[in-house]
């Protein structure tokens, strides 16, 4: 029997099945489509995503092939009015204070290498048809080239997209919404102020534009909204547009690669598990895009998911771990999405307030704010979802300093603290000193133990000296006590038959 079927093929699909493949879990992923895609579509790759593939081996590869975007120009009716270094934003938040510009074509050509490189490789022209599960399997039903076939798995998991299959067999609703704007999207060669490495928005008091770099070819992506009268035209081609996207932007458009316009719906699926089935990226959350998060939310739901699976599949973690990944994958997920319809109503708004948010508070106070190194630090954490915690989560348990389980475990960079977590799998991290006793305990687990010395990066990141903090295969902590309290260590350790699989780093 299968172990994981995966269906669709994107970055999170990609990355789920990288993750399980690399952990010697069988996987099957399969996608409608019947080649990749050609489309850049979501471009950022935040920090937190590239702290995963730190843990892979791969961050750096990544970010050679993409663009690193440390500024922010803020501009008003054509005129530059702030400029931030969004790369001080983050320092000693996290090894990459920044946002990398990596389109989704190229993203999912790097994972489907990377996937193809331990044997597995995309089965293109398959789709899903259909499919039952029972207590012990799920049957799914495929067709390729109107050829059927079905497959058992021990689980399945849904990564197709926002019309997802998988999810609509499941009967699980998607409240929400749609906004009523129509957004146009568009690659181009151009020429203008606002044409460089950065981000630059475009704001007055009733238009809401981004510009920002998509590939070192020096292609740009330009976001905005469609302005009424056009917005019945069909079809809405770019000549429509150019004009106007030329007198608001500021720019000079040579070339076009790619348009398309659209509606930006947000939603967050009823649930994210069904028996033996789950739900990931757009099948379970769509939202606006604002701060570039969704694809870097899907991502987090592979990360999530795939190291939990993985130890069920192999006997090195009870069954219930399972039961861990929706709660904390949707809480976020709402959490965002109803952050990111915040912020973007009040950016794309026709109404009074809008129009004053955009005209007066963000170009003029906006700057002041920022002035204060707590509101850049929370900007930071915010978008690059080093911020997202799991502290209500079945899994977390204790505190200790300022870190409470289900942080993110905080860099330190003096310690290079993030190396260890190379090895994806369970460890017991110490600032400071470890006891003979504590030795001991990791050895007979056997379990990981990294000992760091005590630093003043540490007591910053809000670390307790001498402190254990048992943090789980994707960096977060699960359990945060006393060093000599080996009891409470031992009791979460059993309750969900915890074994590491003790990998070298």
């Amino acid at each position: 029997m299968l172990p994981v079927l995966i269906v669709g093929g994107g970055p999170t699909g990609l990355l789920l099945a990288y993750s399980l493949a690399r952990s010697g879990v069988g996987v099957r992923i399969v996608d409608r489509a019947a080649a990749p895609g050609l489309a850049s579509r979501a471009m950022a790759v935040q920090a937190r995503t590239l702290e995963f593939y730190r843990q892979f081996g791969f961050a750096d590869e990544v970010i050679s092939h993409g663009l690193k975007m440390e500024y922010l120009h803020l501009r008003e009716s054509g005129e530059e009015v702030a400029t931030f270094h969004l790369g001080s934003f983050g320092n000693n938040l996290s090894p990459y204070p920044f946002s990398l510009s990596y389109p989704q074509d190229e993203h999912e050509r790097f994972l489907g290498e990377k996937l193809r490189a331990l044997g597995v490789a995309i089965d293109f022209n398959t789709e899903l048809i259909g499919f039952t599960q029972s207590a012990e399997c799920v049957t799914a039903n495929l067709r390729r080239n109107d050829v059927e076939e079905t497959v058992e798995a021990q689980f399945m998991v849904g990564c197709d997209g926002a019309n997802s299959t998988v999810r609509k067999n499941l009967g699980l609703g998607f409240p929400g919404g749609t906004y009523e704007q129509v957004f146009f999207v568009a690659d181009v060669e151009a020429a203008g102020a606002c044409i460089n490495q950065d981000i630059n928005l475009c704001l007055n008091a009733t238009e809401f534009c981004a510009i920002f770099p998509i590939r070192t070819s020096g292609l740009q992506r330009l976001i905005g909204i469609v302005p009424d009268p056009l917005v019945s035209v069909e079809p809405l081609t770019f000549e429509h547009l150019q004009g106007h996207i030329e007198e608001v932007f500021g720019v000079q458009i040579h070339q076009v690669n790619w348009f398309s316009r659209y509606r930006v719906h947000h939603r967050v699926a009823e649930a994210f598990r069904r028996g033996r089935v789950y739900i990931c990226g757009d099948a379970g959350h769509v939202h606006s895009p604002a701060g570039g998060q969704g694809m870097n939310t899907g991502l987090g739901d592979a990360v999530n998911l795939a190291w939990k699976l993985a130890a069920v599949v192999q006997k090195r973690a009870s069954a219930a771990l399972l039961g861990s990944y929706e709660p904390e994958r949707m809480a976020f997920a709402r959490v965002l999405v109803d952050s990111t319809d915040r912020a973007f109503r009040l950016m794309v708004g026709r109404d009074l307030g809008s129009r004053f948010f955009r005209s007066a508070l963000v170009p003029h106070l906006l700057p002041f704010a920022l002035g204060f190194s707590a509101a850049r630090r929370a900007v930071f954490r915010t978008v690059s979802q080093t911020r997202i915690e799991y502290r209500k989560s079945p899994l977390s348990e204790g505190e200790a300093g300022e870190i409470l389980a289900g942080d993110r475990l905080p860099w330190v960079a003096s310690a290079n603290n993030f190396d260890a977590l190379r090895t994806l799998d369970w460890q017991v991290h110490v600032y400071g000193a470890a006891s003979a006793r504590l030795h001991g305990f990791c050895t007979s687990r056997p379990l990981h133990l990294v000992v760091h010395h005590w630093t003043d990066d540490a007591e910053k990141a809000g670390l307790e000296r001498d402190a254990m903090y048992l943090v789980r295969p994707d960096g977060y902590v699960a359990l945060a006590a006393p060093e000599q309290d080996l009891g409470r260590l031992t009791g979460f350790l059993d309750r969900w038959s915890i074994k590491a699989r003790l990998v070298p780093a």
